[in-house]
């Protein structure tokens, strides 16, 4: 860990607590910051806040007063979650006062290299690869970040010759001032998250964020196949590595529909992969350009790619019962990610899908339902899932509760050979806090089928 000065006597004012609001409270309090800590959740309920009041720091609960603004702050570090449409928040920006997340301050502390990962779908596969591939090699690695581990916490123990991969969202990077990767990657930009950002743009260039303050010194992986996001960091003075799943490249990393080359060398067998999907090619493709940048073996990266079976959450295989396959892809939050989850698959499928509505419509998810025998729908979404099955001609369409319920119904109407996928394409926030939760219920009921 860096000993870093920048924050020293500085009045320095924590929006929003969970796990990245404590961890920046606790680090800014430890680099001499004069800490106030602010959530909307009561002290009486807020264990994290008590936590932080019996180390000293100043803490005030239960809303989020603009009056904290009269109190002389010199900047907000607030958790990603909290959007830039609260007052608070918005006061602070008018008033000219700097508004970052916690990721800023894993950077200025960290002596590790950090490898960031961002894009709309596949950040999470994408950060374990790399991080895999780094420890197959006999290096040190941490994954961290929106991964489910805060930066700033890694970055006070990693070491100088060690990684951190991190996971950033969009929600992180609009809170960068110096972040700056050495080695930065997109996957892939689509339509996520227009609740929370203003406009599809302001998505973009929240993505693009991740390389504005890169040198010719760092390196920027990106997905070539994508014009409006190769137009969005096309002011990068990173040295540019593309990858392409559509049309092998010269210099960069592609395909020739056996082996994956970088730079005209090939690196390994599409065979040796175990990892399901096309869409996963786009990641693997992004880990190893990220794992031979920092002089990780080719043998080392074969050898994870030849194991690597999924991340939970994302298109995990959980169980074969009765000849049928049980895939758990909960972490399918966008129509996208459902349709590159169906992509991946030949065998009859029953999909499993349905949750919080955010007004759209799930149409376009019905030219990629070719291959499902069956839908079980549920949660808010459940007619419009329905009314996309129906469009797409699936013959069963069985609307259910829960995802307990729809576990019951899917191993009712499977046959031997055929693939039951929970693939929801919405968030989870209508029945289950999180997509986790989520997965593990449907975990759960699989594994209870006799």
């Amino acid at each position: 860990m860096i000993n870093y000065k920048g924050y020293q006597n500085k009045k320095v004012l924590v929006v929003g607590l969970a796990k990245s609001g404590v961890a920046a409270s606790l680090l800014l309090h430890k680099l001499g910051a004069f800490v106030t800590v602010n959530d909307w959740k009561p002290l009486s309920e807020n264990k994290d806040a008590q936590q932080l009041l019996d180390q000293g720091i100043k803490v005030i609960c239960g809303s989020h007063p603009v009056e904290l603004l009269d109190e002389g702050f010199e900047l907000i570090v607030k958790n990603p979650g909290i959007p830039y449409s609260n007052p608070l928040i918005k006061g602070a920006i008018a008033k000219g006062l700097p508004v970052l997340t916690e990721v800023e301050l894993a950077y200025n502390i960290s002596e590790a290299a950090i490898i960031g990962v961002t894009g709309t779908n596949g950040k999470t596969t994408t950060t374990t690869l790399i991080h895999e591939m780094i420890t197959k090699d006999g290096k040190k690695s941490y994954a961290a970040g929106n991964i489910g581990t805060v930066a700033s916490e890694v970055a006070q123990i990693a070491k100088k010759d060690e990684a951190m991969v991190v996971e950033l969202s969009s929600f992180q990077l609009m809170g960068i001032k110096q972040f700056a990767p050495s080695i930065s990657i997109i996957t892939n930009i689509y339509d996520a998250h227009l609740d929370y950002h203003a406009s599809k743009e302001e998505y973009v260039e929240a993505k693009a964020a991740i390389t504005k303050n890169q040198t010719a010194d760092d390196y920027l992986i990106v997905n070539a196949d994508q014009d409006e996001l190769m137009t969005a960091i096309s002011q990068s003075k990173a040295t540019l590595i593309p990858f392409s799943t559509k049309r092998y490249l010269d210099q960069g990393i592609s395909t020739d529909g056996e082996q994956i080359f970088m730079n005209g060398e090939a690196v390994v067998s599409l065979n040796e992969i175990v990892l399901p999907g096309r869409h996963n090619l786009e990641n693997i493709m992004a880990a190893i350009g990220a794992a031979r940048i920092y002089g990780v073996s080719d043998e080392s990266i074969r050898q994870v790619l030849s194991e690597f079976s999924g991340v939970k959450h994302r298109t995990q295989f959980v169980r074969a019962w009765n000849d049928i396959k049980f895939y758990n892809d909960s972490k399918a939050t966008n129509i996208l990610a459902t349709q590159s989850a169906l992509d991946a698959f030949q065998a009859p499928t029953i999909l499993l899908c349905g949750g919080l509505d955010r007004g759209n419509s799930f149409d376009e998810l019905a030219g990629s339902m070719s291959n499902v025998k069956a839908a079980v729908v549920f949660g808010e979404t459940a007619d419009k899932m329905a009314e996309a099955a129906n469009i797409a001609g699936v013959k069963s369409i069985v609307k259910v509760e829960d995802v307990k319920a729809a576990v019951a119904a899917a191993s009712n109407a499977a046959e031997s050979g055929d693939v039951v996928l929970l693939s929801p394409a919405c968030a989870s926030w209508d029945q289950y806090p999180t997509f986790e939760v989520r997965g593990d219920i449907f975990i759960e009921a699989v594994n209870k089928l006799k």
